[in-house]
Parts: C-alpha cells; sequence; structure tokens
C-alpha cells in the first residue's frame, strides 16, 4: 500500500508495473478506485451536459485497471450497449472482472476484457467514446503523444482524465494542443479552442469532487474525515462540434457578504475575474449555487 501512494504522490517508476500483483491491485481497488469513479464521472457529465445529442452506445477504456471508467460511464450513459477494457496487468483484468459481474448495468458486466501493452500504438476497436484516466502519466513522454494520436482515431468523442497537478495538467495541455491541431474541438471543460491561457498566470487548470468515505476507506487512508476532495485535470474533445459553456469557473467561488466573486474561463480564451452582487437579482441567486468547474452562466434546464 505504502509503495502505491508513494507512486501516485511522486510519480510512477516506468520500470515495473503499476498493478503487477494481486495485492497491488487489491490496493489500488480500495486506495484509488473511489477517487477515479469520482473524478470521471464528474468529467463526463461535464460532457454530456453540453452534448445532451450524444448517446454513445460503445466505450472503449485505455489503461482500464479495474473498470472505474466503464462504470463511471454507464452511469451517466445508460445507451452504452459495448465496453472494451484495455489493461496491461492481468491481475487487474480478473478483479475488474469479478467487480463488474456485480454491476446493475449489462453494459458493465459484459465488458470485454483485453490484455494489451499500451505503448506508441492502441489496439482498441472503433468506439463512440473512448477514455484513458490516469494513465498518461504511467507513459514515458515520448509515447504519450503517439498515443494520444491513436486514441482519437474513429472516436466520436475523447475524454482524458489525469491528476490536478501541475505535472498532470502539463500532460492535459500538451495532449489538448495535439488534438485540436488533428482539426478535433473542444468540448470541454474549455469554452473555446484557443492555446491555453492559464499557464500564463503561473497557474494550472483543474478542478475539485468531493466524495464519502466509508469507515474501511478512511483506515485504509489513515484519515480521519468523513470525505476527501479529489483534484482532477481533464480535456474532451470531439469530431463534431457541440455547443460549449459560456465560460467555466476555475476555482471554488469566493462569496462574501452581498457578492459571490468568480474566476472564469471565457470563449474568448482568457482568464476573467467576475463580480456578481445581490443587486443583480436572479444572477446573484444563480452564482450563490454555483461550485468549481461548473459553466457560467448556468444553462438553462433541458
Amino acid at each position: 500500500m505504502q509503495s502505491l501512494i508513494q507512486q501516485y504522490r511522486e510519480g510512477f517508476d516506468r520500470a515495473a508495473p503499476v498493478l503487477g500483483s494481486e495485492v497491488a491491485v487489491a490496493a489500488y481497488a480500495a486506495y484509488r478506485m473511489p477517487a477515479t469513479y469520482a473524478a470521471v464521472h464528474t468529467a463526463l457529465r461535464h460532457v454530456a451536459a453540453l452534448a445532451p445529442g450524444f448517446e454513445p452506445r460503445t466505450h472503449a477504456d485505455v489503461g482500464g485497471g479495474t473498470g472505474s471508467a466503464v462504470w463511471a460511464a454507464s452511469a451517466v450513459w445508460p445507451t452504452l450497449r459495448e465496453v472494451t477494457v484495455l489493461e496491461q496487468s492481468p491481475s487487474a483484468i480478473a478483479f475488474g472482472r469479478r467487480l463488474a459481474r456485480r454491476s446493475g448495468a449489462a453494459a458493465v458486466r459484459e465488458a470485454r476484457w483485453q490484455q494489451v501493452v499500451v505503448d506508441r500504438t492502441v489496439p482498441k476497436p472503433p468506439a463512440d467514446l473512448v477514455t484513458m484516466s490516469y494513465a498518461l502519466g504511467e507513459l514515458s513522454p515520448a509515447a504519450q503523444e503517439d498515443v494520444v494520436r491513436s486514441l482519437a482515431r474513429d472516436a466520436r468523442v475523447l475524454v482524458l482524465v489525469e491528476p490536478g497537478t501541475p505535472a498532470g495538467h502539463a500532460r492535459i495541455v500538451a495532449a489538448r494542443e495535439l488534438l485540436v491541431g488533428l482539426g478535433l474541438h473542444v468540448l470541454a471543460p474549455c469554452p473555446h479552442d484557443s492555446a491555453c491561457s492559464i499557464r500564463a498566470k503561473q497557474d494550472w487548470c483543474h478542478f475539485s469532487v468531493r466524495l464519502n468515505r466509508g469507515a474501511l476507506h478512511r483506515q485504509i487512508k489513515d484519515g480521519t474525515l468523513s470525505f476527501e476532495d479529489e483534484k482532477f485535470s481533464y480535456i474532451a474533445v470531439s469530431a463534431e462540434r457541440w455547443p460549449r459553456a459560456e465560460s467555466r469557473v476555475l476555482r471554488h467561488p469566493q462569496k462574501r457578504k452581498g457578492l459571490v466573486m468568480l474566476r472564469l474561463c471565457t470563449e474568448e480564451g482568457e482568464i476573467a475575474d467576475l463580480t456578481v452582487s445581490k443587486r443583480q437579482g436572479e444572477t446573484y441567486r444563480d452564482a450563490r449555487e454555483i461550485v468549481w468547474g461548473d459553466e457560467w452562466p448556468p444553462r438553462e434546464p433541458r
């Protein structure tokens, strides 16, 4: 367990598989799977909100580990019918299969699990939805560009999720630049296809999702709180043009008496600070409900 924790905090040893044994897989499932699921689920919900006409039937998850992303995708899109998980570790595949049999979704229960080495090329089937989460950092820098290029091939929507660290965001930015250069359109979180401007402010783009901890989870993580906040960075692209957010909230809104202050990434590709006052009525009430990662202004219910 301590070895796994150290790798997630300090970086991966590419000479040794992350999930190289049954013990490592069990440790990962307990220590990381809930947070990975929560992050991927949040990113996919953002995609679904912006692309209500996207109803994927096929999903390929690359470097899928024990299956967090397929569980998350199935929860967001009940339309899924065919799911393929590509993973290097036989132990992770065995664990993921056992866990998937307990799912209430037929697409998860009947998912195809294939053992492959993800390195420069990805032998994935064509799919409406392609995901890769918390796995780019396990590849050599030289292989990451080729893998991203391969993932984009024959995908209607591609979603990449990485840790919400400066290094994780750097990988997302590199992937974003490559994918836009290939002619794909950013769907989320950015409201534009222009270059990422947050780095000019010595900052990085990431989001946060809060998940509950059970007693066992607290014991494993040596924690006392009943919750944890998972920070993540992500990018979703599509060959199709979908409506985008006008802007995206980049930090926890700052709430003062009669004021809400929002830091936004705008459709012009700029970082802007917006102050909403109580005098603005409905806009102020909307701002009071907004959370980090949401669209601004909020989308009207469909």
